[in-house]
Order: C-alpha cells, then sequence, then structure tokens
C-alpha cells in the first residue's frame, strides 16, 4: 500500500481521464491520494472532487504564489472550510523566494495565520518552501515556540540545515520524484539521514514525474517510483518503504481513515 501524500487532482491537466488517472492509482496500490488546496476560491471544486472518490481526500489554503490573492485566509475562515469531513490538512502553504511573486511580507503574514489554523484545528500544516531556507527555519522556530503544530514539508529540495531544523521540531519531510533525477545526489543524502518515521512518499502531479517517466505529466500512480528510490536510499526493501510513509503518512494526517485491509493483507 502507497500514499500520495501531495498531488492536485483539481488541475485541469487530469480533466478528461480523471477517473482514469484514480484508477491507475489504484492499480499500482495507491490507497489514498490528498489532493492539496492553491487558492481558497478553489476548495469547493477540490472538496468536490473528494467526495467523488472514496480514496481521495483534501486539504485548505493559499499556496505562497497566490498569497496576495488570500483575502479569504483568515484563520476563521480556514477552520471553517476545513470542518469539511474530507479535509484532512492546512496548505499548501509557505515562502516561494524562487519565483518571488509576492511582497515577502505579505507571504510571511499567510503562512503564519496558516499556522494559527493548523494549530487550532489541529490538522497538519502543508509547508512549500523554496529558496527561503533561513527565513522558514526562523518562522518555524518562532511559532512553535507559541504552541505546538503538526507539519510537513511537501517535495522536499531544500538545505540540510533545513531539514535538520525542521526534524528538530517534529515536523515530517516528504520526497517527490525529484528524488529519482540523476543529478539529485545531494538530495538523497539527505533523505538516507531523515528518520524512517519521519518520511512522506508525494507526486506533486501533475508536476515532477519521476524516472522514467521525466517529462511526462505526472500522476498519482507514479509515486510508486519514487518510493522504490527511496527504498533504495534507506536500504530497505520496497514493501518495507511502502508501509512506513504510509504509516507516517496516517499517522499525520490523523483524520483520514485508514484504508480496509483484505483478509490475506490483514493476516
Amino acid at each position: 500500500m502507497l500514499i500520495d501524500s501531495h498531488c492536485h487532482l483539481d488541475f485541469e491537466d487530469f480533466e478528461a481521464e480523471r477517473d482514469a488517472v484514480v484508477a491507475r492509482a489504484r492499480a499500482a496500490g495507491v490507497a489514498r491520494m490528498i489532493t492539496i488546496s492553491t487558492r481558497m476560491e478553489r476548495f469547493s471544486a477540490i472538496s468536490a472532487l473528494a467526495e467523488a472518490y472514496d480514496d481521495v481526500f483534501c486539504t485548505v489554503g493559499v499556496h505562497p504564489e497566490y498569497a496576495d490573492e488570500g483575502a479569504q485566509a483568515t484563520v476563521a475562515g480556514l477552520v471553517e472550510l476545513a470542518r469539511h469531513p474530507k479535509c484532512v490538512g492546512i496548505g499548501e502553504t509557505g515562502l516561494d523566494y524562487h519565483y518571488d511573486r509576492v511582497p515577502r511580507a505579505i507571504a510571511e503574514v499567510v503562512f503564519r495565520t496558516h499556522i494559527a489554523a493548523a494549530r487550532q484545528t489541529g490538522l497538519p500544516l502543508v509547508i512549500h518552501a523554496r529558496d527561503a531556507d533561513a527565513d522558514m527555519a526562523a518562522i518555524l522556530r518562532d511559532e512553535m515556540g507559541k504552541g505546538p503544530f503538526k507539519a510537513l514539508l511537501h517535495c522536499f529540495t531544500s538545505s540540510r540545515m533545513l531539514a535538520e531544523a525542521a526534524l528538530s521540531l517534529g515536523l515530517s519531510i516528504s520526497f517527490s520524484g525529484i528524488l529519482t533525477f540523476k543529478k539529485s545526489d545531494e538530495l538523497r543524502d539527505i533523505a538516507r539521514a531523515v528518520p524512517m518515521d519521519r518520511l512522506l512518499v508525494e507526486t506533486d502531479a501533475p508536476f515532477l514525474a519521476p524516472v522514467p517517466h521525466r517529462g511526462k505529466r505526472n500522476e498519482p500512480a507514479f509515486v510508486a517510483e519514487t518510493a522504490r528510490a527511496l527504498a533504495e536510499v534507506k536500504g530497505v526493501s520496497p514493501e518495507k518503504l511502502a508501509a512506513e510513509t504510509s504509516a507516517n503518512a496516517l499517522r499525520l494526517f490523523d483524520k483520514m481513515p485508514a484504508p480496509k485491509q483484505s483478509g490475506a493483507e490483514a493476516a
């Protein structure tokens, strides 16, 4: 069993064949998919999509690239939408200094708003961090000092410093198809040092398809390739890696029910 902890099934890339994409994921052993919010105004569509499939869940939040559009991103607004039975997390939110499209002060305020909502709801925060390691670490330390919250650094491509800072605060780390890329040796070294009980896997579909699908549209079924690469990095079997990362995802996203096991699996 695998869990794709971060995908974007609501994106138009999947519109023509969403049922087939979900079916292929199931055939690949993906028992849970979390489709991630990037804009508040899209939540009704995202939650409807989650309602349409038993194994798809969702989050609510504003991506940092759209933080200046986040007039609805109040703590109260996030908390209210998070009551939806299939909403299992807050985000994605964070800091993106790569594109730097939004004034950094605004992005920080919106990020801290999401943290407050995560703290209030008890749902995990899904964090996007790109080229903002020092500020991200400082904000996380500051906010954790105000009260604990659960969080996940998704699609990790940052420095060892940020990984260590996040782990010291109790956060989890998720790896995407980038882990499989030929030039990702440094990222694989970081993944090797992450404790097994803090690891998750994801696709970030439709982006970042892993080898051997690199250059194609990504989809949740391909999380199996990332999991296989991560198993090799950790020196464990793919089956053990799948079991560990799935258990970690269910523990972190604890509003999401565990899939029912067949009699053979339960035995």
